[in-house]
């Protein structure tokens, strides 16, 4: 398994599994000088471990991140930045009782035919708990777009749980950090919380979409074909463990409307270009436009669940499974973080980039 690499010159390298001493990760490309401490990476985690209410999974990580090299008083080198994240509250022998079965929905049975060996405690390096080292690995992104692009905001959210989907008429920014779903619709979080909790108490799970907007990207960001801002975008989130569908801007919806309602119409603004909406989600031809950039990406129930399950075992024997141990109702709550990490790390990778080609934008309007 060689591919735990993602990103052009700002890369990522995850490593290690749910259950084993640690995971973390390798970021190279990060600029020198950029201002970075344990405690600032340590802000974004807080906001993806587990364990912090009873929606998402009891597992009690304390997710403290360390810096192990390329920082130096406060400051990074330029060098590999290696992040360490140790796990401290596994629970192996819940996962005993089937380390001979296939979990379904689960990539055991996948590993186990590719490999022919896997690990069973938590999902190994299949399992959601890998996300904790991108969400660290996107702090330092965060950090270095902090210096670069000062007006870029990235928020996630949640639109959808199972088919219950937000009113997007009682949208509210503020609202977005005040409840456990991280939704911008105050009543959603509301009627969301007895159906899930009604879920969780039957053994059942249920799926989300998530949607993150980034505003304050510059245009010019991406290039034709290959090396499209979307493309890669779309690929990042898709790596998302449980993740089944990425869309850009109108996404699938696209396939509804009419040229004449799908085609944002410009009109020369005070500043320059400005568009009547946004069905492209802020890319066109694969380079941004200087619009909010939307992604959304639907997460899949989670697979370990109480309910009684058909499977197979690994001599090929009917069998019936209940998956034990602590798991998330709905894995899209903590998706929220990690979505966000993935979309700092493609913006930043996309703007060296460009810096790299470019240096400025040539094109000029008016």
């Amino acid at each position: 398994m060689s591919i735990n690499t993602f990103g052009h010159l700002f890369r990522v390298t995850t490593w290690g599994e749910s259950h084993g001493p640690a995971l973390g990760a390798t970021v190279d490309g990060c600029p020198p000088g950029v201002a970075i401490d344990a405690t600032m990476l340590q802000h974004w985690l807080d906001r993806r471990k587990p364990g912090q209410n009873k929606y998402t999974t009891q597992r009690r990580e304390p997710d403290e991140v360390e810096i192990l090299s390329g920082v130096y008083e406060g400051q990074t080198t330029g060098t590999p930045i290696q992040l360490m994240i140790r796990n401290t509250d596994q629970r192996s022998k819940d996962y005993s009782e089937i380390s001979e079965k296939f979990r379904p929905g689960h990539a055991d049975i996948t590993y186990w035919q590719k490999y022919g060996i896997r690990d069973p405690r938590g999902g190994g390096r299949s399992s959601a708990r890998e996300t904790a080292a991108r969400v660290a690995a996107g702090g330092v992104a965060r950090a270095a777009l902090t210096g670069l692009l000062p007006e870029l905001q990235i928020t996630g959210y949640m639109v959808q749980m199972g088919p219950h989907q937000i009113d997007r008429a009682a949208f509210d920014w503020d609202q977005i950090d005040q409840n456990p779903f991280w939704t911008p619709d105050a009543q959603a979080a509301e009627d969301w919380a007895a159906y899930l909790d009604a879920l969780r108490k039957s053994g059942d799970s249920v799926g989300a979409v998530i949607e993150v907007v980034a505003r304050g990207v510059p245009a010019g960001l991406g290039a034709p074909i290959y090396g499209k801002l979307d493309t890669d975008l779309a690929a990042a989130m898709m790596s998302i463990n449980a993740v089944k569908g990425v869309e850009i801007g109108e996404g699938m919806n696209a396939a509804c409307l009419r040229g004449s309602e799908n085609a944002d119409e410009i009109r020369m603004g005070a500043n320059g270009p400005e568009f009547s909406s946004n069905h492209a989600g802020g890319i066109l031809g694969g380079i941004s436009t200087g619009q909010e950039i939307v992604v959304r990406f639907a997460v899949k129930p989670t697979s370990s669940i109480l309910t009684p399950r058909a499977t197979i075992t690994k001599s090929g024997e009917t069998a019936e499974i209940v998956t034990k141990g602590r798991h998330d109702p709905c894995v899209g709550i903590r998706a929220v973080p990690v979505g966000e990490a993935m979309m700092a790390c493609v913006i930043l990778d996309h703007l060296l980039l460009h810096r790299g080609q470019i240096g400025t934008n040539r094109g000029t309007i008016g």
